[in-house]
């Protein structure tokens, strides 16, 4: 937990491996799953920031041959804001395959959406780093793990990677499977998924046997394979926590870190409204709290959560940031009952 940009709680425990044979230490890192998602919209953010990027371009401006199938109209901000219609791949696409950058982006190019951009949400779990990534690469010249440590982890000294190098495999955590009961609980909402959540969810299949393999720390999968520390984690969304800056360097103008939290309408989400239960709101690459309180009493704060319960949030207003990260899996969709004993102890706290 940060607070005005200071380091005020660092806490880690427990075992980085399921036989607990190896310690949690201090420098251990975890594939983070979708808390990953935040770092890469900050890369698109600080792109706009510098008048490289229009957020309200359309989106083939930048990448000429994401036109096809009627995407002429789809702007950048749909991708930030999971509204562009391309929340999974219509063709299977097998592991191999999504580990396969230029593959992936080249089929997302020629796919026609699965409802019309920019009139509703819907979640793009894997789909949203490529998408958004791409785009940084055709502005930047780097695909965005690249981009991401030139201009800010690599600067400010923060403990987090797109993938994992293979030097650095031996500090990397061991996810542990969720319990039987919830993997059955989990099959059984997946029976009742759209075809378009289907796609988004489960093609590929990937859990924790795939994030744990040289495959996927090997490969550039930036909305699921960022590797890092709660303390990076709390880092990295202290940046928008403080309205642009961390470690005395500004990375972004206050203005371009408001609009990371600009709300793009609520609604029910295509792809996992129904395991939420509630309409939710996202605005340009984060989860808005609003009057839900996912991310503590300010409805104004932001955050994103990851798959198993890993959390980043950020509020500027009260000035705090918060970096959650485990390795035992959480059967929640989001609001891991962890976090949210975190978020609550936070608050207090203040």
């Amino acid at each position: 937990m940060t607070l005005r940009g200071e380091t005020v709680v660092d806490l880690w425990g427990g075992w980085a491996d399921e036989a607990r044979t190896r310690p949690w230490e201090r420098d251990t890192v975890v594939n983070l799953w979708s808390t990953s998602k935040g770092p890469i919209a900050l890369c698109a953010h600080i792109l706009a920031d510098r008048g490289l990027l229009d957020l309200d371009a359309p989106v083939a401006a930048y990448w000429p041959e994401f036109a096809a199938a009627g995407k002429e109209g789809v702007l950048v901000r749909h991708l930030l804001s999971h509204r562009a219609g391309l929340a999974g791949l219509r063709e299977p696409h097998s592991f191999a395959q999504l580990c396969d950058w230029e593959l992936t982006v080249k089929r997302l190019a020629a796919q026609e959406p699965w409802w019309e951009p920019g009139t509703q949400a819907g979640y793009h779990a894997m789909t949203f780093g490529f998408l958004v990534g791409e785009v940084v690469r055709r502005v930047s010249g780097l695909l965005p793990g690249a981009f991401l440590e030139r201009e800010v982890t690599g600067p400010l000294g923060i403990d987090f990677t797109i993938g994992l190098p293979e030097k650095e495999a031996s500090r990397a955590a061991e996810q542990v499977h969720p319990p039987a009961a919830t993997t059955s609980e989990q099959a059984a909402i997946f029976v009742q998924l759209t075809p378009t959540a289907l796609a988004a969810l489960t093609n590929p299949p990937v859990g924790v046997a795939e994030a744990g393999s040289p495959e996927w720390r090997a490969a550039e999968i930036p909305a699921a394979n960022g590797h890092g520390t709660a303390r990076a984690v709390a880092a990295l969304y202290g940046i928008l926590a403080l309205r642009g800056t961390w470690g005395g360097q500004r990375l972004l103008s206050p203005e371009a870190a408001e609009r990371v939290r600009e709300g793009q309408g609520g609604c029910r989400d295509l792809v996992i409204g129904a395991g939420l239960g509630r309409d939710t709101e996202i605005g340009l690459g984060l989860w808005l709290s609003g009057a839900h309180g996912s991310y503590g009493p300010n409805p104004r704060a932001f955050d994103h959560d990851g798959y198993g319960g890993s959390c980043g949030l950020a509020d500027p207003e009260a000035g705090v940031s918060l970096g959650y990260v485990m390795n035992r899996m959480g059967p929640h969709i989001a609001d891991d009952p962890r976090k949210m004993a975190l978020v609550e102890a936070l608050y207090s706290a203040l």
